[in-house]
C-alpha cells in the first residue's frame, strides 16, 4: 500500500489542514475502510469495491452499519475532517494498543479487530466501557487532530497526558486520573491521565479553534492577570 496526504495549492496539504489522502493498492492488497462516505474518488474495476455489514459491536462503536473492502490494483482519494491528519501505523504482532474506534479510518488485510471490555477502574477514568484492539501485522490508518506523536512509557516514571489528546495506550498500562504541578497549575489544566507501564502511547497535538479562543481571549493583560490571581476571577471579571 502506498499513500500520501494531499491538498490543492502551492503549499500542499498542510495549508488545507491535511484534509485529503490518496491511497494506491497493488494486486493482492486489501484494505477495510470503516467510513465509506470518506471515499471521494475510486480508480479501478468496480468489482474491487465490496461493501459489507459490520458486526454488531462494530456498528455500536463506530456508529456505522457498513464498511468498504477495497482491493488492488486500485487508487482512491479519501476526504478527512477539517484540521485532521492521517497517519499509517504499522502494526506488529505483540502490540497491545487500545483505540477509540472513531480514531481508526482503515486497516489492512492481515489485521483483525476486536472489542476489549475495560476494567471497572479504567471505565470510571476514561468514561468508556469498551476500546478496540487490533491484532496481526499490517497498517492502521489513524485520524488525529493535528500531527500524531509517539511517547514511550516507563514502569516507574509516570507520563501525564491531557485526556483529550490520548489516541491509544497499551492495554496493560496503569492509569490514574490526576492533575499535577503546583496549586495554580492544577487549577488551570484539563484532567490528566497518569500512565505507567511499557510500550508507547499515541498523542494528537492539534488544538481546535474553540480551545485556542479560550486559551488566548481577546482581552488586555491586566484583565487576564486578575482572572488568574483573584478567587473566582473567571466568574466575576468578564
Amino acid at each position: 500500500m502506498q499513500w500520501s496526504q494531499t491538498g490543492l495549492g502551492p503549499e500542499g496539504a498542510d495549508a488545507y489542514g491535511g484534509n485529503g489522502a490518496r491511497i494506491r493498492l497493488e494486486t493482492g492488497e486489501l484494505l477495510h475502510l470503516l467510513s465509506p462516505k470518506a471515499l471521494v474518488a475510486f480508480r479501478g474495476a468496480p468489482t474491487l469495491r465490496e461493501d459489507r455489514f459490520m458486526d454488531l459491536k462494530g456498528m455500536y462503536r463506530k456508529r456505522r452499519l457498513i464498511r468498504s473492502d477495497l482491493s488492488g490494483p486500485s487508487e482512491f482519494l479519501l476526504s478527512l475532517p477539517a484540521g485532521y491528519h492521517l497517519k499509517t501505523l504499522q502494526l506488529e504482532d505483540g502490540m497491545d494498543l487500545l483505540f477509540d474506534i472513531r480514531s481508526v479510518l482503515f486497516y489492512e488485510e492481515g489485521v483483525s479487530m476486536k472489542s476489549v471490555l475495560l476494567k471497572v477502574k479504567n471505565m470510571l477514568i476514561t468514561r468508556d466501557f469498551v476500546k478496540m484492539k487490533f491484532n496481526g501485522s499490517g497498517a492502521l490508518g489513524i485520524l488525529s487532530r493535528g500531527p500524531l506523536f509517539e511517547m514511550r512509557l516507563d514502569p516507574d516514571s509516570p507520563v501525564f497526558v491531557d485526556a483529550r489528546c490520548l489516541v491509544a495506550y497499551p492495554e496493560n498500562a496503569r492509569i490514574d486520573l490526576c492533575v499535577y504541578g503546583n496549586h495554580l497549575a492544577s487549577q488551570h489544566m484539563n484532567y490528566q491521565w497518569e500512565l505507567r507501564g511499557s510500550g508507547m502511547v499515541l498523542l494528537q497535538t492539534g488544538t481546535t479553534e474553540a480551545e485556542l479562543a479560550a486559551e488566548y481571549p481577546n482581552d488586555g493583560l491586566v484583565k487576564r492577570v486578575l482572572r488568574e490571581v483573584i478567587p473566582f476571577g473567571g466568574v466575576f471579571i468578564k
